[in-house]
């Protein structure tokens, strides 16, 4: 881009935005699968399932949890921008059952970029991260053709309470505490045919920290808890269940999945995304995605960006836990269960 960075055209100077535009599911587990081995007794998760973040014991009672994310934007609103990076990136500590304690900014920018958008973006960040209750402590900024802007986040957590992606208990009910949609609307609000309502109700919900549903989960028998991203719900419940070669299998609700209205309809009108063909890809034969409505189909692979926590609860207490995450997450619902496999990993009933 040439000449001064245009004010509230962040859109227009990338191709892709928010989680979406993350590096597919397949090509990152090759990816992953070239680098070595790390053998340290004290890191307790690394990347080999996947999970939301890494934990590394400090000593014989907690740990230390550590992410990173950032992204290019996925509105022209600066600081909403910087809301919902800030909030996507600490989401991870909150999927893990920890609390942030500190943060560093990530800010790629281009140099012609306009210092208040620059500032608004940043401002943005700030005010989630201290939402979060944690602290902001520095961080790193390079130009850059495309504006993109995270967080690396440091949490702590009992490491007794961790909870892991890939451990779900058979018989624990699913739990999903924000809708679905965000993607496929942002991305017809980047084509001009989002109405601007559909766009302000993705971006709350996108700006809403996951922080109080972790914390009301911490009360209750979660047995597995992830937080659902670009990959999309299907790509994580897939995750959550060990892939095709664990032993749980995860029986989808498709009638209670939390769907942001409008989503629905740019999905049946062909509003897609290039992610969420990259999800589908990648399921591949491990669920029946034929046996559902194309609607649906899509809403299950649909890349969420900062979306909600996904976690399996017991199921005596699913219906209580469900009844204190929607004080904050209205739209949170149960929308599977956990069963012994007998075919494929992901069902729907």
């Amino acid at each position: 881009m040439s000449g001064k960075f245009p004010a509230r055209q962040l859109l227009s100077s990338c191709t892709s935005g928010g989680c979406g535009a993350k590096v597919g599911p397949g090509e990152l587990s090759s990816l992953l699968g070239c680098l070595p081995v790390f053998a340290d007794p004290k890191l307790v998760v690394g990347y080999e399932t996947g999970d939301d973040a890494a934990v590394y014991e400090i000593d014989g009672e907690r740990s230390i949890i550590s992410t990173a994310d950032f992204f290019s934007p996925m509105t022209d609103d600066p600081a909403a921008f910087g809301r919902i990076a800030a909030a996507n990136a600490m989401s991870d500590v909150w999927a893990m059952g920890g609390r942030v304690l500190f943060v560093l900014n990530l800010f790629c920018f281009p140099e012609t970029m306009e210092t208040d958008v620059a500032m608004e973006i940043l401002a943005g960040g700030a005010e989630k991260i201290a939402e979060a209750g944690a602290a902001l402590g520095g961080g790193h900024s390079i130009y850059d053709r495309e504006p993109k802007y995270g967080l690396a986040v440091t949490g702590i957590a009992e490491t007794k309470r961790i909870t892991r992606n890939n451990t779900p208990a058979l018989g624990h009910k699913v739990i999903l505490t924000k809708p679905l949609g965000t993607g496929i609307i942002m991305a017809a609000n980047r084509g001009g045919a989002a109405s601007p309502g559909a766009v302000r109700e993705a971006v709350m919900v996108m700006e809403r920290l996951n922080r109080r549903a972790s914390e009301r989960a911490g009360d209750f028998n979660v047995s597995a808890c992830t937080d659902v991203t670009g990959f999309g719900l299907l790509v994580h419940a897939l995750e959550m269940v060990g892939g095709d070669s664990g032993g749980a299998c995860m029986r989808i609700f498709p009638d209670s999945l939390p769907i942001l209205p409008e989503a629905a309809r740019y999905a049946a009108e062909y509003l897609l995304t290039a992610a969420g063909q990259r999800n589908r890809n990648y399921v591949g034969g491990s669920t029946d995605l034929d046996a559902l409505p194309f609607v649906v189909q899509e809403i299950l692979c649909d890349p969420q960006t900062s979306g909600g926590l996904l976690m399996a609860a017991a199921p005596g207490e699913a219906e209580a836990l469900l009844g204190c995450i929607r004080e904050g997450d209205p739209q949170a619902a149960i929308i599977g269960e956990i069963t012994e496999r007998t075919g494929r990993p992901v069902e729907f009933a």
